[in-house]
Order: structure tokens, then sequence, then C-alpha cells
């Protein structure tokens, strides 16, 4: 008898702690975001026209996926969109100087790649300084070249392949979104199923007990902060195919937009804590919050607002200690 009680109480408890997970309160907020704009417009249930909206925040959703190992071992990079303006600027003015368009873009995946590599060595270097303060420098650092590079100009007269990427379909479904779900995936896999995603855990919730059992920390860091400048690269990829030119003071605001996702998504800022698929399922209800308020002409202030107020609720949830309340009431 007392083994067949055991067993109920773990099947209760397990069954309870499934369904409190973050993500299914995400489902929820999904939902109701998207009752909400049905109710408000009655053009949003569209499936072309959500299709087209998902590419306008897409862009910046493939710099999401690194941004969640970075959070996760208690870092944080606000470089991210200078590594984008600054890809963009050297691929455009390569190919205006004449290299074909695979090996600028290619040259815009490396230069991405060395901005990572850079933050992530300095980080690991420095360990006095908090990632904020380097990848604050490096962003200022970042942009200003790409500014020296082109000043006021742009750089474009892209070939007409290139605007596939940001504007091309795979039947009905837009490239962008088919390749953020490639993308989505293979990091999902790196976080959740390898030794390497397992370390990143490790390391955010105790940095030295992971270097003293002979986990390579720092080399892990450097791994994660050159993942990130490649995926601000391929930002760059898309935004610029969409916008058809590479300018100095493009991806302005992007990285708030990309942290407040993955905090959204239930990523702890203290480290340690969070799955991918709570990043993902954010990305799609702010990205579709603003689609279908844009559609009644809601201010873009008012827009940012209403996710400032969600990002509270968002982190002051998870701190709310339940079984404190319940005590206070019974108490009571």
């Amino acid at each position: 008898m007392e083994n067949k009680r055991i067993i109920e109480n773990k099947k209760q408890f397990n069954l309870k702690q499934f369904f409190f997970q973050w993500e299914w309160m995400l489902v929820a907020v999904f939902i109701i975001v998207n009752i909400m704009n049905t109710s408000l417009s009655p053009y949003y249930l569209s499936f072309s026209g959500i299709m087209d909206a998902s590419m306008t925040f897409l862009d910046k959703a493939f710099m999401v996926l690194p941004m969640v190992f970075i959070i996760i071992l208690g870092d944080i990079d606000i470089s991210i969109a200078s590594i984008t303006a600054l890809s963009s600027v050297i691929m455009g003015v390569a190919y205006n100087m004449g290299l074909p368009m695979p090996l600028a873009i290619l040259l815009a995946l490396t230069v991405g790649a060395v901005c990572g590599f850079i933050n992530g060595t300095l980080i690991v270097r420095f360990k006095e300084l908090p990632a904020m303060i380097v990848t604050l420098s490096t962003m200022t650092i970042f942009r200003g070249i790409a500014y020296i590079i082109l000043e006021d100009q742009a750089a474009g007269k892209f070939p007409e392949w290139y605007s596939y990427l940001g504007w091309g379909y795979v039947g009905p479904i837009p490239f962008m979104l088919i390749a953020f779900i490639v993308f989505a995936v293979l990091f999902g896999l790196l976080l959740h199923k390898t030794t390497f995603g397992r370390s990143v855990y490790g390391m955010g919730n105790n940095i030295t007990a992971c270097r003293y059992s002979g986990i390579k920390t720092d080399k892990i860091k450097v791994i994660v902060s050159t993942l990130m400048g490649v995926m601000a690269a391929v930002t760059a990829l898309f935004l610029v195919s969409r916008t058809g030119s590479a300018r100095p003071n493009i991806a302005i605001g992007y990285e708030m937009d990309v942290i407040a996702m993955v905090v959204l998504g239930g990523i702890s800022t203290l480290g340690g804590k969070g799955r991918m698929l709570g990043a993902i399922i954010s990305i799609f209800i702010i990205g579709l919050l603003r689609y279908g308020l844009g559609l009644i002409n809601v201010p873009a202030q008012a827009l940012m607002i209403i996710i400032g107020i969600i990002l509270i609720i968002a982190v002051t949830i998870p701190n709310i200690n339940l079984d404190k309340l319940t005590k206070k009431k019974v108490a009571a």
C-alpha cells in the first residue's frame, strides 16, 4: 500500500511539473494574442498575410537561437546588431568592388564569426569585466567601423537571385521560415541532446565547479560567442536581401528585441535555466503581436510599452513563491 502511494505521489508530482512548465504559459499567451488580433482586425486571419508578416521579424529570430546559449551561460551580448551592420556593409562594399556575390556572402559570414570570436576571447581573457561591458564596447567599435567604411552611403545593386533569401517562397511557405526552422532544430538539438549543451547548462549553474571538473569553459564561451557572430551575419544576409541595400545604420535596436524574445521565452538571466522551445514560441508571440496591432495602426511607442509590460510579468512570475503564498492563505 505504501509503495502504491509513493508511486501515485510521484506520478502526480510529475504531472503537475509537466503542466506548470513555462512553455505552456507561452502557448496560452500565444493563443490569447491570436484571439485578440482576430477580434481587433478582420484582416488578421489570413494565411498569406501571416506568412508575409513572419518575414518582418524572422530575420532577428536567427540571433535568438545562439542568444539562448549565451544567456544560459549567464552572459549577454549587446553587440549583435552592430555585427549585423558591419557584416552587411563589408558584404555590400566587397560585391560593389567586383567580388562575386557567393564569395561576398561567405565574407559576411566570416566577418560575423571573427567579431563573435573577438567578443568571446575578450570575455574569457578579462574575466573581471562583465560580458555586458565587453560587448557594449565592441558594439560601438563594430558599428563605428561600418560608418567609417560607408559613412552615410549605401551599398547595393545586388543580383536578382539574392532577393530570394528575403522574399522567396517554397510553395506557400516563405524560404526564410523554412531556413529558420532548420536552424532552430539544429540549435535545439545542440542545446538539449549533446554534451556541449549539457556543459552550457552546467556552466550557467556553477562555472567554477565545471572548471574544476575538467570542462573547457573558456573554449565553450568562445565557441558560443563565435556562433552568435555567425548568426548575426546570417541575419544580415536576410535583412539586406529584404531591404535591397547595406547601410551602417541597419538593425538598430535589434539587440533589445532579441534579448526580449529570449527572456520572455523563460531563459533565466541568472543562467543555467530555460529551453529553446520557449524562446521560439516567444519569437512568434512578439512578432504576431506587433503584426496584429500594426493592422489597427497602434503607434510603435505603444507597442514598446505593451511588450515591456509583458516582459516585466514574464520576469516576475517565476520569482513568485507559490508555496509561501499558499501557506499564508492557510494561516489566515
